[in-house]
């Protein structure tokens, strides 16, 4: 290893380790090798990377190395170790889904994200494990076991992008895909103390989709901080000819550096938002916390909230609605590899009738149109990401929160799942920590369209 070389470090930004690739202070070769070492030592008790393929990574790795000794034009992401979510197909690479049924499951092409992250220049090494079918925000599922948080072993990493929020935080990985439908990049941000982005509807397109017109689930970036998240979301945005609803802003607008300040800005912060949200106590403090802050940074601060009456009704009709559509064939001839809680949500969907889903998508084009016009008088909205800080890694969600129960698997996402269906961008950045130490986020929620002044303010956030 060279000497500028020993600069680097697995927890070096991603940044930092693109360019030392890059300049040759390190080559993609030693770089694989360090996250290698940091895996065999932490993802045995995490399980955070899963169908790992070292010796396939050694080939991408001497590849990357080549290119750059012929003098190749490189992506941004060229010689970065990279583990995509499970969810996600990789060509030639097992994606499980995290169901039995999916257990051997190896996809012919890689989906349009993917594209772009490898055609950026990557390193795959493997996958980063997710709930079965990506539902619920803890992760584990019967294919490769439960995912557990590296800030304190005993507790949820969050989910549906648990492994890739535990291979971030834990230096496994310098960055990650992730998607989010009711909270999936946000709420194991939160857990895991990294930062996890819900882009606006269409910055980030997908394809294939069983439903190009499907707009609850989004894919996005995940890192340790805002520039190297601004960096991988520069990767994954622009417009594809495939994706219909994809906006038109090339994915370069979003490249880093990025600086903002909060001076001037109209925030509005709520820790509940006006009695929407059963919050854990704990939780509610540090978002309240974060009122003095935003103040000395020089923002407006007020306790206005918009009115999101609506949106849980939207979201459950319009989840349940969409995994029935998506998988309910699949349940109906086996049942048996389904978990209950998933069971539950496809089987509520096979009940709606065309006027449910109808009223949810009028209250959903209410719900953004309302937050269109309250984004008109306000800049920012923050809040929780999750209702709770991790829970233990042994319960599937949390059965109360402050005492009150919780009667689904549900409940104590409605601070993601509401944002979801405004369409709006939100993104969780760590703020503070719970008496245990466990890492806790606060949402920063922008109008639609807004994702680049989004990654501003999370930036001048992040830099207090």
């Amino acid at each position: 290893m060279s000497a500028h070389a020993a600069d680097v470090t697995v927890d070096s930004t991603a940044r930092e380790q693109a360019a030392a690739v890059r300049t040759g202070d390190i080559s993609a070769r030693e770089l694989l090798d360090l996250h290698l070492t940091r895996i065999a030592e932490r993802n045995p008790e995490l399980n955070a990377v899963v169908s790992l393929d070292e010796e396939r990574a050694r080939e991408g790795a001497h590849a990357a190395d080549e290119a750059l000794a012929h003098g190749d034009e490189v992506g941004p992401l060229h010689g970065l170790p990279f583990a995509f979510k499970d969810t996600h197909a990789v060509a030639g690479w097992r994606t499980t889904f995290g169901s039995p049924l999916f257990a051997d499951h190896v996809p012919d092409a890689d989906e349009l994200l993917v594209e772009r992250v490898r055609r950026a220049g990557v390193v795959v090494m493997g996958k980063t494990n997710v709930p079965e079918f990506a539902s619920g925000s803890h992760t584990f599922n019967p294919v490769f076991g439960t995912t557990l948080n590296p800030h304190d072993p005993t507790r949820s990493a969050g989910g549906s992008s648990g492994g890739a929020a535990c291979a971030l935080a834990s230096g496994m990985v310098p960055l990650a895909d992730g998607s989010d439908m009711g909270g999936s990049l946000r709420n194991p941000a939160s857990f895991c103390g990294v930062v996890g982005l819900r882009p606006s509807l269409g910055r980030v397109p997908e394809w294939p989709l069983y439903n190009q017109w499907e707009t609850t689930s989004v894919g996005g970036p995940m890192a340790r901080n805002v520039g190297d998240l601004a960096l991988l979301l520069s990767v994954m945005a622009g417009p594809d000819p495939r994706a219909p609803q994809a906006l038109g802003d090339p994915g370069s607008t979003f490249a880093p550096p990025v600086r903002g300040s909060l001076a001037g800005l109209r925030v509005a912060v709520s820790p509940d938002l006006g009695g929407l949200l059963e919050v854990d106590h704990e939780v509610a403090a540090v978002v309240e916390s974060s009122r003095s802050v935003l103040a000395s940074l020089g923002a407006q601060v007020s306790a206005d909230v918009p009115d999101l009456a609506e949106a849980d009704d939207t979201f459950r009709t319009l989840r349940a609605w969409h995994l029935q559509a998506k998988l309910g064939t699949r349940l109906a001839e086996h049942r048996a590899s389904f978990k209950r809680s998933l069971a539950d949500n496809i089987d509520l969907g096979a009940t709606l009738s065309g006027a449910d889903v109808a009223r949810a998508y009028t209250q959903r084009t209410t719900l953004s149109e309302r937050m269109r016009l309250w984004f008109l008088d306000h800049d920012l909205l923050v809040l929780p990401v999750s209702q709770v800080p991790p829970f233990p890694a042994d319960q599937e969600f949390p059965h109360e929160i402050n005492g009150a129960p919780m009667k689904t698997y549900l409940d104590w996402m409605c601070a993601a799942y509401l944002i979801t269906v405004t369409g709006c961008p939100a993104i969780s950045v760590p703020f503070g920590t719970t008496r245990d130490g466990l890492p806790v986020g606060v949402q920063l929620v922008a109008a639609h369209g807004r994702d680049r002044f989004l990654l501003e303010a999370a930036a001048a956030l992040e830099a207090r």
